[in-house]
């Protein structure tokens, strides 16, 4: 089984640091067996238009895993608008994914607008979104608003300059992923295949109730770590792959 993991709004594949490798070690799964993918319009497709919906990423994730010949069915975690796509890839194509692991994500109907984005973010993204060219002030904010976790946040920065500058989002990809992730809305049953939803206390973006009420919908594994940021996976990547291979096992 190959895991496939997807980030989030302007995010890429780099910006899992090491995760993937912690992931595979806790679940017990070979080298190669997790693959980062990008969305349309971050990372190495940063040349792309991103699409106008979530459903045309799904489309754009399932070309990129054709062309690289892997085949499913995948084990997806995903968090926040990658979350949107892996539920909507799972809903739409429930044979493509055994399991699903959704990081802080946010989906309508199952949680309303100041949730989905919290009203005290809105300044601050609306700050970075004037001075989106000034790569220093954008990577700051962005990790003020989704990483609790600060003994590293000197490399952390200079890390996603790097990644930033060698592989810049456009500021119209990033109000068009913007606009898809407020636009999607599910289907309203749950996926067919296991899920677990992992959220953060300490979220400043997205309201940990969006997670809390969508597990309740679907009836579903949550939990829900005590001080991390929105950026889990950066912030306790230990108590991210703990949950899930404990979860994973459950499932077999």
């Amino acid at each position: 089984m190959t895991w496939v993991l997807l980030r989030g709004l302007t995010r890429e594949a780099r910006h899992w640091g090491d995760f993937p490798l912690q992931l595979q070690e806790a679940t017990g799964h070979s080298p190669g067996e997790a693959i980062t993918l990008d969305l349309p319009g971050n990372g190495k497709w940063c040349g792309q238009r991103s699409p106008l919906s979530v459903e045309e990423m799904v489309e754009a994730v399932r070309r990129q895993l054709a062309a690289q010949c892997v085949r499913p069915p995948y084990a997806v975690l995903a968090m926040s608008l990658g979350g949107m796509a892996a539920a909507s890839w799972a809903q739409r194509y429930p044979e493509e994914i055994s399991r699903l692991v959704l990081v802080n994500t946010s989906i309508r109907p199952h949680a309303h607008f100041a949730q989905r984005l919290r009203p005290r973010s809105w300044l601050p993204l609306l700050a970075m979104a004037a001075h989106w060219r000034n790569t220093d002030a954008v990577e700051q904010k962005v990790h003020e608003l989704t990483c609790r976790r600060q003994e590293q946040r000197q490399q952390d920065l200079t890390q996603w300059r790097f990644i930033r500058q060698s592989a810049p989002v456009s500021a119209a990809n990033a109000a068009r992923q913007l606009w898809a992730a407020t636009r999607f809305t599910c289907a309203p049953l749950a996926p067919r295949c296991p899920v677990l939803v992992l959220s953060s206390a300490g979220d400043a973006l997205v309201s940990p109730a969006c997670s809390a009420q969508l597990a309740r919908a679907w009836q579903t594994s949550h939990r829900e770590h005590p001080w991390a940021g929105h950026d889990l996976p950066h912030d306790d990547p230990r108590w991210v792959c703990q949950h899930v291979a404990l979860w994973d096992d459950a499932c077999t």
